[in-house]
């Protein structure tokens, strides 16, 4: 069985790379119709919190991504890890390494200034057993490195990247268990995916470079190798990687503004990725549609207004008690028998609450739209909006002989009939039909508006 799993460390919130990684290793897994696990990489108990695992959790059921394992923490799972560690030991695959952390950076600062790519050197591998033995009875902090094997060679096919090749001699030996006894990212990370029975890894091609490691260390374990696809990252505007500097929000911040997670997914699925189907489609129809043939090798540009492209349709397709609750707390104020009305007329026209508020606002409350344009108004004239609220008496209820009227007795149409009526009653040029507008408006508001539009063009001009 096909087996995918997203596996983050709690060390922050979760950003769009991270998300798409996880969506696209959830689409595989499911277009496969096998599982989808989570797994939380908590081992580095100085940066991992609580909150980031609880949040993370959170967003991806926001997303609508559950797992079909897990979520396991990797913080519980040292006995297991224990056991690996004592078979590398015992094969004499390990060895403790003293160095301290100011004597590494010192290492590779010297060999980047001789021209040479930063890599351990291998002082500690060098110690006698006896020179080891000795300085951990006396209680010497060590790390636990991986012996790497020299002049060999690690290839592999990538899921998305194709073949690849790695010389041994330009990795060095790694570190598999820190000074605290935790183990290592390239150790955990490769044990679990093993253990776990994973079979596909996507990941960002920021790990490329981690994967020789990991075989390396699977093959000494005898364990099963997954096979790795390694995802281009994503880049802002500027072509730079996606970051706070260059528009990135963390899905916190998407979900807050208002950002539905079908619109989001619905474009991350595309960041990167070619789909045939155009248009809104549901995770299943996704899933259906997924290939790993079809994403690319280029780095995917982040488009926000592609992303608001997909919120639009993701709010459009809103059902109407759905619209009112995304509308949120302020529409407690629309009448309960016109709130399906307010949804049909409004949601073609609003991308996000704040914009669904302001319509609440402009249609149940009494006073006048805020800063009504005098001069748009004074064009149309007093008189215009002294005849519509004259007409409205007649046709009261019924808009398009409401407007009919009007255009028969002023002579004015198309944009010169309805813009200034738009105006007078919302503060906008454009927004619903006119007619549903009306229709969820009280006559007296109506009234009310249209004589406070008379009384602007009738105001003496304002001295400059």
């Amino acid at each position: 069985m096909l087996k995918t799993r997203f596996a983050p460390s709690p060390t922050g919130q979760m950003h769009l790379g991270n998300a798409r990684t996880a969506l696209f290793s959830a689409l595989l897994a499911r277009h496969a119709g096998g599982h989808f696990v989570l797994r939380v990489e908590d081992t580095d108990a100085a940066r991992s919190e609580v909150v980031h695992a609880q949040a993370l959790l959170e967003d991806l059921a926001w997303l609508g991504l559950h797992w079909d394992e897990g979520p396991f923490y990797q913080s519980r799972r040292q006995d297991i890890y224990a056991i690996h560690f004592g078979h590398l030991q015992r094969a004499g695959q390990l060895y403790p390494c003293f160095c301290t952390p100011e004597a590494l950076t010192q290492s590779r600062q010297q060999q980047v200034a001789a021209g040479q790519p930063p890599r351990y050197d291998g002082r500690c591998a060098r110690l006698s057993p006896q020179e080891a033995s000795r300085r951990l009875e006396q209680g010497e902090p060590a790390a636990l490195r991986f012996r790497v094997p020299t002049a060999a060679t690690v290839a592999f096919e990538d899921l998305i990247r194709g073949p690849q090749r790695f010389e041994t001699a330009s990795i060095g030996d790694f570190v598999i268990r820190r000074t605290d006894g935790t183990p290592a990212f390239f150790f955990s990370n490769a044990v679990d995916d093993a253990e776990m029975g994973i079979t596909h890894v996507l990941r960002g091609e920021d790990h490329l470079s981690n994967t020789p490691r990991q075989i390396l260390l699977l093959e000494a374990l005898q364990l099963a190798i997954p096979r790795y696809g390694h995802l281009p990252l994503i880049t802002g505007a500027d072509g730079a990687p996606l970051s706070k500097r260059n528009g990135s929000q963390s899905l916190a911040q998407l979900r807050a503004a208002g950002y539905l997670p079908l619109a989001l997914v619905n474009y991350l699925a595309r960041l990167g990725h070619h789909l045939d189907t155009p248009g809104l489609l549901s995770l299943e129809a996704l899933a259906a549609g997924f290939d790993l043939a079809a994403i690319g090798r280029a780095p995917a540009r982040f488009d926000p207004v592609q992303l608001g492209y997909y919120q639009k349709l993701a709010v459009a397709a809103l059902d109407g008690e759905a619209f009112v609750a995304f509308v949120g707390e302020g529409a407690k104020r629309i009448p309960e028998h016109l709130k399906v009305d307010f949804a049909r007329a409004v949601a073609p026209n609003v991308a996000f609450p704040a914009e669904g508020q302001r319509w609440v606002d402009c249609l149940f409350t009494d006073r006048p739209p805020d800063d009504l344009p005098p001069d748009a108004l004074q064009a149309a004239g007093a008189d215009f909006f002294h005849l519509a609220a004259e007409l409205f008496e007649a046709h009261e209820g019924d808009a398009t002989a409401w407007t009919r009227a009007i255009r028969e007795r002023s002579g004015r149409s198309g944009k010169a009939l309805f813009i200034p009526l738009r105006l007078a009653l919302t503060g906008r040029e454009h927004g619903p039909e006119l007619r549903d507008l009306l229709a969820l408006m009280s006559p007296e508001r109506v009234r009310c508006r249209l004589q406070a539009a008379e009384a602007i063009c009738r105001a003496p001009a304002v001295q400059q």
